[in-house]
């Protein structure tokens, strides 16, 4: 069972950056999708940004410009560097693995991030 952890939240003021990091415990970049989706208060969860397992990154209009998935293989971790931070851009946001053959969705816990001066 491969689990996912995030870590990198917290409270930052407007126009402020983060980066969020999420652990796999094991390597699965070779065979999941992984992406960065977010659920704001009274909201439903959308998605932010994927890279596939040939490294191609898709962006939600929202985070285009300011945010970036990257990942680094050797530490089996995947990034999410936001900037330019909005209120709007509060949330938990959660990391999640999708494989490409049997279409398994994997996800974190999630960690919370707060825009707000």
């Amino acid at each position: 069972q491969v689990q996912l952890v995030e870590s990198g939240g917290g409270l930052v003021q407007p126009g402020g950056s983060l980066r969020l990091s999420c652990a796999a415990s094991r390597n699965i970049f070779s065979t999941y999708n992984m992406g960065w989706y977010r659920q704001a208060p009274g909201k439903g969860r959308e998605l932010v940004a994927v890279i596939t397992i040939g490294g191609t990154t898709t962006y939600a209009d929202s985070a285009k410009g300011r945010f970036t998935i990257s990942r680094d293989n050797a530490k089996n971790t995947v990034y999410l560097q936001m900037n330019s931070l909005k209120p709007e851009d509060t949330a938990v946001y959660y990391c999640n693995g999708r494989a490409v053959i049997s279409d398994i969705f994997i996800w974190g816990q999630g960690t919370q991030v707060t825009v707000s001066s």
